[in-house]
């Protein structure tokens, strides 16, 4: 889940006004959560991830989150060719509960350009990290601009959409898992009776599997264009060498132009068009056939080779 820190400052510049006061000094925002009791670095090439505990029990200990917020950052990495910003993620133990229990990123805290807070139960066990896509999700976000309102569902869509993919790219996931995965959610992401273009209806569907799936017709339509020697995955990183990170507001159209830049198609801009202000309903039968995920038996998923289109599908997980 992604925050905006402009929409925070208003809300506390109103609240400071009318109290007539400077903010109280325990005040509660984004990089508070009492005191930090362990502070380690993680060095990722060139940029830095600094992960802070607050207090609190983890049974786990810290040394299997720290591996686990290690190996999340290592996923951006092999997506984006680096860490996008340097950055903070705090850790908060959550006494009583067990898993991975939310993760909300902002842009621009407290000096640093990326910032992560996760919260994660005092009784998580191994499997539950090991099965948690949410840290992933959460780091993806720092590497595409913070957008207007009505486009939050780009940012939601492309971290739903890049998370599993950058966990295949280094061997975490299985390329069968995310394709069965994609095959039963992008569904949720197709307009309902009386939705609107995918910049209008911010239903929780729309917001995070439309944008999901987006992405995918788009990344399709890109390897389409350039006979599979380009992807989403190169516009991406594109707009990241820009700088569209976190810490940067830009419209939309920005940062398309700057994708079909590097991919030299136009297809980032004219799905947009397409999408923006019209529902648009996407042949899933179709797509699934064409890039061949077909479903097995016991809600499996069987990657069919011989499909038309096998090799863009495998083009989109393969490692860089």
């Amino acid at each position: 889940m992604r925050r905006r820190m402009r929409g925070l400052g208003v809300a506390m510049a109103a609240i400071t006004a009318l109290a007539g006061t400077a903010p109280l000094s325990g005040q509660r925002g984004p990089g508070s959560a009492g005191p930090v009791a362990e502070t380690h670095r993680l060095e990722l090439g060139e940029r830095s991830l600094q992960v802070d505990f607050a207090a609190g029990d983890l049974d786990l200990g810290t040394g299997s989150v720290l591996a686990h917020v290690q190996k999340a950052a290592q996923a951006v990495v092999a997506y984006y060719g680096k860490f996008p910003v340097e950055a903070r993620v705090l850790i908060v133990p959550v006494a009583g509960q067990d898993g991975v229990l939310q993760g909300t990123t902002w842009g621009g805290v407290r000096g640093w350009q990326g910032f992560t807070r996760m919260r994660i139960g005092q009784h998580t066990t191994q499997q539950e990290l090991d099965e948690d896509w949410m840290m992933t999700h959460e780091l993806v976000h720092m590497a595409f601009p913070t957008m207007p309102d009505d486009q939050h569902w780009i940012e939601e869509g492309l971290s739903t959409y890049v998370e599993p993919v950058a966990r295949v790219q280094t061997g975490e996931l299985k390329a069968e898992a995310i394709w069965r995965d994609m095959a039963r959610d992008m569904p949720k992401g197709e307009p309902r009776e009386g939705d609107q273009g995918i910049d209008h209806t911010h239903t929780w569907g729309r917001t995070y599997w439309g944008g999901a799936l987006f992405c995918l017709v788009a990344d399709v339509a890109i390897r389409r264009e350039t006979h599979n020697q380009k992807g989403l995955q190169d516009a991406l990183r594109a707009i990241v060498e820009r700088g569209g990170t976190i810490n940067h507001d830009w419209d939309l159209p920005r940062a398309l132009e700057v994708g079909d830049e590097a991919t030299g198609t136009q297809v980032l801009m004219q799905q947009y068009a397409a999408w923006k202000d019209k529902a648009v309903t996407v042949d899933l039968e179709k797509l699934w056939a064409e890039l061949g995920v077909k479903w097995g038996k016991g809600g499996s998923v069987e990657l069919v080779e011989g499909a038309r289109e096998a090799g863009i599908r495998r083009g989109i997980t393969e490692k860089r």
